[in-house]
């Protein structure tokens, strides 16, 4: 990523108020003057957040609702809520709108961001930041907009990027409060920021751990892998930073000197996670392909250049409104990930403050596990698979799910059928998780005595990367069904395409012709 800076100034007496959700082409911004005032919560006062961000308390003040002078608004019903924050005005648009299936509102989210925005700072301040956008809920598909709103206040920074695809864009760079309670008010659930700072975009000041554990993997597991990391982070004269990742995994933040490229901190990630299987093989696995794996997997690719991952004091699109909580490490044992919520976070803030404060003052050097990596390399290990749209590499094995590779005897440009290694069928295609679930149930219903037979891990639930959302895919690995009971592969149900009617296919390619029905 390369690019140049545009840090705004705040115009003194303007508002920004927007009018409707347009997630193509930004916001309009009406003008009016606010003359009502009440107190309803605390945000902050920022301060230099160029090393970090940091954010003191200061009340959060409506200045009006619903555009209306002179009256008490009623914040339940109000369409528009314009709020003063570290000194500027935030325009909450639809504040009651509802996002959570515990009835917690818009602006319950703002709220909740006012008063962690210290520690939600933290994590995300002078970093380019991805908008993953939910505006309708935690329960529907969010869309991804890399680029900036075309028209977005003055007082909002943004930085370009140039991304392994080669195209480049505009992202929104949050150093306070006010930036970041103006991304939520676009539907940020979650903040996902680059591990980068906006004024040195090739490298990276932090590396992320991902434990992402598989089908029927519990939590115990998940803590017990963690405190491997620990430990092997340790004894490479690293620190790692534990956080909940608001779902059924965990994260391990490390904070490292600006020294090194996006490869290299990968290549640092991937050596780490093959350190930890080989001392937890039956726990943790360093394998890419779902097929391949089991136990947490360390997701050593969210190190590539262009990866995002939750920040710390996120909240997750989850119906009970989970939180990314930051941990003590003697917490990790004992910790209940459900226990942290968009309802809790704030008390625990407010008494312990943020278990990461210390991150930024830890850099540590990679050069260890990098010693580490070239040993590895030494006794043969090569690169690992890297993500599909990224280009290929000198050292890197064949980019294919091992169900689908060659036949022996094809020849290296290609040629020759794939052969199954797993029996591998996919079931369900759809824009929507929901509904993919639905066709596996449909599946299952279809099919009872396979169904008896799988395991946890032999279902595999894919988000896929569409033109600007994910969508869902659903595969079933029959290796516990007897081939002579094998159900034959059908048409999933449903199956979308995310692609049909453009004339682009994944990675820019042209999109594949689709066949008349006349």
């Amino acid at each position: 990523m390369t690019g140049s800076c545009r840090r705004p100034e705040w115009p003194r007496g303007s508002i920004w108020p927007s009018t409707s959700w347009r997630p193509s082409s930004g916001r309009r911004w009406p003008t009016r003057p606010p003359t009502t005032s009440s107190t309803v919560g605390t945000a902050t006062r920022p301060s230099s957040c160029a090393d970090g961000g940091q954010a003191g308390g200061r009340p959060l003040t409506v200045l009006r609702g619903d555009g209306q002078t002179g009256h008490t608004v009623s914040m339940a019903k109000a369409r528009t809520v314009v709020l003063e924050v570290a000194g500027r005005e935030v325009v909450i648009t639809n504040p009651d709108k509802i996002f959570f299936s515990t009835g917690q509102t818009k602006l319950d989210l703002v709220r909740y961001y006012a008063a962690v925005a210290e520690g939600a700072l933290r994590g995300v301040a002078g970093r380019p930041i991805v908008l993953k956008r939910y505006v309708d809920g935690a329960e529907r598909e969010p869309f991804f907009q890399k680029r900036a709103p075309e028209e977005h206040p003055e007082w909002v920074e943004t930085v370009e990027l140039r991304f392994p695809s080669g195209r480049t864009a505009r992202e929104i760079v949050v150093r306070d409060a006010a930036q970041l309670l103006w991304i939520v008010n676009l539907g940020c659930i979650d903040l996902n920021p680059h591990p980068v700072r906006a004024d040195d975009l090739e490298h990276p000041d932090e590396l992320r751990v991902d434990l992402d554990p598989g089908p029927g993997v519990s939590w115990d597991d998940v803590r017990r892998v963690a405190r491997l990391v620990r430990d092997v982070l340790d004894e490479h004269d690293l620190r790692g930073w534990p956080k909940t990742s608001g779902s059924r995994g965990m994260h391990i933040n490390v904070r490292i000197e600006r020294r090194w490229s996006f490869d290299q901190v990968r290549r640092a990630a991937l050596a780490l996670a093959r350190e930890v299987e080989r001392r937890a093989p039956e726990r943790a696995t360093s394998q890419w392909w779902k097929e391949e794996r089991h136990g947490v997997f360390l997701d050593y690719n969210q190190n590539a250049k262009d990866r995002t991952v939750a920040s710390a004091w996120s909240v997750r699109p989850t119906p009970d409104a989970r939180v990314s909580m930051p941990l003590e490490w003697d917490e990790v044992v004992g910790c209940d990930p459900a226990a942290f919520t968009l309802a809790t976070a704030p008390a625990r803030f407010a008494e312990r403050g943020d278990a990461s404060a210390g991150i930024d003052a830890a850099a540590g050097s990679l050069d260890r596990l990098l010693e580490l990596s070239a040993a590895q390399e030494a006794a043969g290990l090569r690169d690992a698979p890297w993500p599909p749209h990224y280009k290929k590499h000198g050292d890197e094995p064949t980019r294919v799910a091992p169900s689908r590779r060659k036949a022996a005897g094809a020849n290296e440009r290609g040629r020759g059928r794939r052969q199954t290694t797993q029996p591998l069928i996919t079931v369900a295609k759809a824009e929507h998780k929901a509904d993919a679930l639905a066709g596996l149930e449909r599946w299952k219903v279809r099919h009872p005595a396979a169904a008896a037979r799988l395991q946890e891990d032999d279902i595999l639930v894919d988000s896929m990367r569409g033109r600007s959302t994910t969508w869902t895919r659903i595969r079933i690995n029959l290796r516990h069904v007897s081939e002579g009971e094998r159900p034959a592969e059908e048409p999933p149900t449903p199956d979308y395409d995310p692609w049909r009617g453009s004339k682009l296919g994944p990675r820019g390619s042209r999109a594949p012709k689709t066949r008349s029905s006349s």
